[in-house]
């Protein structure tokens, strides 16, 4: 006669508990394996930078947009004696506190800004011609001072390295920007295409 003894036998309710267990512990080394793999990465758009030329700083409560030279390159280089346009926008982000513009240096070349460089509080100063100016960074802007702001170059530059400048406020204090080239924007021309 065979007898068939409970006490060795797992019950149903035990096997599930451990199958439950062993889930669990493969979920969470799966999860634990999986935040590893990204950890110390940064995502592509974490970088990323809003859709204009130049570059861009924040110095207390006055915000440079579009930071750039304008010139036209013909050469491998534009060279020493030659006068380039510094454009950009800036934006006094102070309710209350007027500031004013009182230098801008830059080892190559001597920047002369000419007008009034006040920028009032909540107010902006476009540094170079609105219409020198990208739409995204003057969308808005309807009352906006302008001065013009030209560098006679000492050094020669081109196109792809960026030139330090730095930018003096009167309250904000300073801030250094690396400054790209740009060229001008030019109108579509309406011809047709030419043949090929």
């Amino acid at each position: 006669m065979n007898r068939f003894d409970y006490r060795d036998a797992k019950s149903p309710s035990r096997r599930r508990s451990a199958k439950v267990a062993a889930l669990a512990a493969g979920a969470l080394i799966g999860t634990v394996a999986l935040a590893g793999c990204s950890a110390g990465q940064l995502s592509q758009t974490s970088v990323q930078q809003s859709a204009v030329d130049g570059a861009q700083a924040v110095i207390n409560n006055v915000a440079l947009r579009n930071v750039r030279i304008r010139a036209v390159q013909t050469g491998d280089f534009l060279r020493p004696g030659a006068t380039v346009d510094l454009l950009l926008v800036a934006v006094n982000q102070s309710p209350d506190v007027t500031d004013k513009l009182v230098g801008i240096t830059t080892d190559i070349g001597k920047v002369t800004v000419a007008g009034d460089p006040t920028l009032p509080a909540g107010g902006v100063l476009l540094i170079g011609p609105r219409s020198g100016q990208h739409k995204k960074s003057v969308d808005g802007v309807e009352n906006a001072d302008a001065v013009k702001a030209t560098v006679a170059l000492s050094k020669p530059i081109t196109n792809g390295p960026n030139y330090d400048f730095t930018f003096a406020f009167e309250k904000a204090g300073s801030v250094s920007v690396a400054v790209p080239i740009s060229a001008p924007e030019v109108a579509p021309q309406n011809e047709p295409p030419g043949p090929a």
